[in-house]
């Protein structure tokens, strides 16, 4: 395998099952995917995407949406150095516009940092929406093909996807959602047209080495027709 995905799914509820704040789920998670890139880099999976905050998370209360904002910031500072030592990239996916300068100074320090390290590649959709993404994508794609007077007939799908936020990396061969939900909530809508999908019960900061392994050992026994017989 190599470009695992993941819906981080539940932190909210696990604090509130403890009795504390939503915020406080979201710190937990924020440490968790900390430990679920070192689990990656230890499986030899190069590639990882995570769903961090999607289009439709503003919708939720604006305490909480803050919070989120700092956190976003506050983690990249706080393991910058170990993720410079074991070589992990960062890269970002949604659009940038509506957030905090911040945020946006954060996401683009980190990629220009991390441009030439190898050992995993972390994408985060943050302010990330698949169906956003791909009318975007077709809105740059016709404006290229009426400036250079091309037929739309002559775009095909692997044209399209060069339109998409990062076109360079293999499409998810598995993707694991936790918390119990069966369903991709807008997250790489076409990069996931034959991705195996893991649903996990436990909720996000919950998810460890366990988890992961029994998710990888299920996405061992299915056969990947694409389509085929």
């Amino acid at each position: 395998m190599r470009h695992l995905a993941v819906i981080m799914d539940g932190n909210g509820r696990w604090a509130e099952k403890q009795g504390r704040r939503r915020e406080f789920g979201h710190r937990e998670g924020a440490e968790n995917l900390r430990t679920l890139c070192v689990l990656c880099r230890e499986r030899g999976i190069p590639y990882l995407t995570v769903y961090a905050f999607s289009t439709e998370n503003w919708r939720r209360p604006k305490a909480e949406v803050g919070a989120l904002m700092r956190l976003f910031s506050h983690y990249f500072r706080k393991y910058a150095r170990e993720m410079e030592a074991e070589g992990i990239r960062l890269r970002f996916i949604g659009e940038r516009g509506d957030l905090p300068a911040d945020v946006v100074r954060t996401m683009e320090e980190a990629e220009e940092s991390s441009r030439d390290r190898t050992e995993l590649q972390l994408v985060i959709a943050f302010n990330y929406g698949g169906r956003r993404e791909i009318v975007q994508a077709a809105q740059r794609a016709a404006r290229d093909m009426l400036r250079e007077g091309l037929d739309p007939s002559s775009l095909n799908e692997e044209g399209f996807s060069r339109y998409l936020y990062i076109d360079d990396l293999p499409e998810p061969d598995l993707l694991i959602r936790t918390g119990g939900e069966y369903r991709l909530s807008n997250f790489l809508i076409w990069q996931t047209a034959y991705t195996e999908l893991y649903t996990e019960e436990c909720l996000w900061p919950d998810f460890g080495a366990f988890e992961l392994d029994r998710a990888i050992a299920d996405y061992k026994t299915r056969q990947r027709r694409f389509g085929d017989v």
